[in-house]
């Protein structure tokens, strides 16, 4: 009735390897999807306008105007 523990161990090792990979995979169809539903945004109307507001934003803060009145009174 002797057990060999030695082989348990050897097959918990195992089921941990078996985890990592299963874990890496889960991370790379997660990436995917979330790369897929990203370019669905940027293709849909809301994603447009988003992008169009953001470039809104970039002339803005590039305009030299730093908050001066746009008319001066001399």
């Amino acid at each position: 009735m002797g057990l060999c523990f030695g082989c348990f161990g050897a097959d918990k090792r195992m089921s941990k390897e078996e985890e990592r990979l299963a874990s890496e995979e889960a991370r790379a169809k997660a990436a995917e999807a979330a790369q897929k539903r990203q370019e669905q945004f940027e293709k849909s109307a809301a994603g447009r306008a988003a992008r169009a507001q953001q470039q809104a934003m970039a002339k803005q803060s590039a305009n030299p105007n730093k908050g001066e009145p746009v008319l001066k009174v001399w």
